[in-house]
């Protein structure tokens, strides 16, 4: 099995974003090792022992995903026995021709907080809007509904919590979510009073019927709560409830978390703070 190494000097996001990508494309078992912070020889040369240890111990050539500022250490990790990629090498070369500017590479410049206004600004409102989801979770707290980006509603393990946070920790945007319960009145389900003021900010959830059971019954296994039946019926009416009040939704049973956000972004067209 090949092992995958993602090393940087600074966070290692870029490399690793970069490198599951290209890996995306092929069907292959791999095991993941990330390598954060590689920013002094000595940690390079460390990090050129466990490369070559890997080698060793499966036969095979670690690939390695990598992003540098340094030539020096660059240097030490390519003399290594694995086969490394740069996606780097191959575009800041014709960027910079097309811009006419010599690049000026700096650690930790894709993921820190610069001396930028903008960028610091960007940083400030993805702690804003995690400490805003985190407090507005399962609807806990509906009072201050009116500061929210986007209001996830769906019943109970339909992936409200997780896509909340994700919206907030990736792109600054403050997320509340709010469950669906049976104190609703699922046999004639309405849309909550506390949100009709905010329906314009209301994004659905829904899920397969039989991966909610699953879903259910490693929480609660052979409850009512969990049982097909009412799986089943929940994921019915709610579904009913938001095409009759037209609020946008989606199924999210094929889809990873990042999939789920980036489509409602898409849709919703909210404004990313991301840098």
């Amino acid at each position: 099995m090949r092992t995958i190494f993602y090393i940087s000097d600074g966070t290692a996001l870029t490399a690793e974003a970069f490198g599951k990508a290209m890996l995306s494309m092929f069907p292959l078992k791999v095991v993941h090792k990330t390598l954060a912070f590689v920013d002094t020889i000595e940690k390079a040369e460390l990090a050129t022992r466990k490369i070559n240890q890997a080698f060793e111990e499966s036969g095979e050539r670690p690939i390695i995903f990598h992003t540098f500022v340094s030539i020096d250490i660059k240097r030490v990790i390519t003399e290594s026995r694995g086969s490394c990629y740069d996606f780097l090498d191959y575009f800041v070369a014709p960027l910079s021709k097309e811009l006419d500017m010599a690049a000026q590479p700096k650690t930790h410049r894709t993921h820190g907080i610069q001396e930028n206004n903008d960028e610091r600004e960007n940083y400030d409102f993805r702690i804003d809007a995690v400490n805003y989801t985190l407090a507005n979770d399962d609807g806990s707290n509906v009072s201050n509904y009116d500061e929210a980006d986007i209001i996830l509603l769906g019943v109970s393990r339909t992936g409200k919590t997780p896509t909340s946070l994700y919206l907030a920790l990736h792109y600054g945007i403050k997320a509340a979510n709010y469950p669906l319960t049976e104190d609703d009145n699922m046999e004639n389900l309405q849309l909550p009073k506390v949100l009709k003021p905010h329906r314009h900010k209301i994004y659905g959830l829904t899920l397969d019927p039989q991966r909610l059971h699953e879903i259910r019954s490693k929480r609660r296994e052979g409850s009512q709560y969990a049982s097909m039946q009412q799986c089943r019926y929940e994921l019915q009416e709610v579904e009913k409830m938001y095409r009759r009040e037209a609020i946008p939704f989606l199924d999210s049973t094929r889809f990873s978390v990042e999939e789920i956000a980036a489509k409602i972004l898409a849709e919703t067209n909210l404004e990313r703070h991301r840098f």
